[in-house]
Formats: C-alpha cells, sequence, structure tokens
C-alpha cells in the first residue's frame, strides 16, 4: 500500500545503503498527506512489534547455535539491532510529520545513517546464523559413521 501512496518508490526501510535530503524529499512529497498518515498509523504500528520479535528470536537462534562469549555478543548484537530498528522507526516518524519543505538535512542524514546502520547488523546476524547453523549440521553429520553393512 505505501509502494502506491508512494508512486512505487521505495519506502526508507526498503533503502538499506541510506538516502538523501532529496530523495527523502521526493519520497515524502510522494506519499502526500494520506500516505504519511498511513505509514504513521498502520507502518508504523506494525513495526513497533516487528523489530522486538525480531530481537528475541535472534537472541534465542544464537543461544541454540552458540556458547560462552560468543553467544553472549550476539545476543547482545540481536538487542541492538531491536534497538537500531526502533530508533529508525522514530526517526522516520520525525521526517513524515514534517512537510517535504521541512526536512532539514540533519533529519534526513541521522534517520539515514541508522537505516544503514540496522541494515549492516541485520545482515551480520542473519550471516552468524547461517554459519552457526552450518556449524550445527556439520557436527551433526560428521559425527555419524558410516554404515558400510
Amino acid at each position: 500500500m505505501l509502494s502506491v501512496f508512494a508512486g512505487g518508490q521505495p519506502i526508507f526501510d526498503m533503502m538499506p545503503t541510506g538516502y538523501s535530503l532529496a530523495q527523502a524529499s521526493d519520497l515524502v512529497a510522494a506519499l502526500g498527506e494520506e500516505g504519511r498518515a498511513y505509514y504513521l498509523a498502520v507502518q508504523h504500528r506494525l513495526d513497533t512489534v516487528y523489530p522486538p520479535l525480531l530481537g528475541i528470536a535472534l537472541a534465542l537462534s544464537f543461544r541454540l547455535l552458540f556458547r560462552g562469549n560468543v553467544a553472549r555478543a550476539l545476543v547482545a548484537l540481536a538487542a541492538l539491532v531491536a534497538g537500531l530498528d526502533l530508533a529508525e522507526n522514530a526517526a522516520v516518524a520525525d521526517m513524515l510529520k514534517a512537510d517535504p519543505a521541512g526536512l532539514s538535512a540533519e533529519m534526513v542524514t541521522f534517520a539515514s545513517r541508522l537505516t544503514v546502520a540496522k541494515s549492516v547488523l541485520t545482515s551480520l546476524a542473519f550471516v552468524a546464523i547461517l554459519v552457526g547453523s552450518t556449524g550445527a549440521v556439520w557436527r551433526r553429520f560428521s559425527q555419524r559413521t558410516p554404515d558400510l553393512a
């Protein structure tokens, strides 16, 4: 629905490499009043549930796949990912509440940096799950003795 309001432009969460003041202004303008209201009322309400759930899912996965200090560090990473996502949502909400002319370079730069940080750390978390899962599968199958009979 947001894509329809935005005329096909990607929304802020879908720009993992960040965005410029011009891109943010274009998106906020394209959304219009109705699109910004929808973004704030529907998308952001849903997005208040997702970050904590993702953080919990990542933390549980890390506790299952890793041990000791590695597990603790990765659980901290999961909490950081969730926190950055919530902070990004707040920064995006501030941009949506401003009309396109009211956006400042500082406001957009801050939100964009949160988006990039969230994207990088989320990717790192998923790579850790892939590594941990691969290691678990490897350990499981390498302990089996071949049935030669």
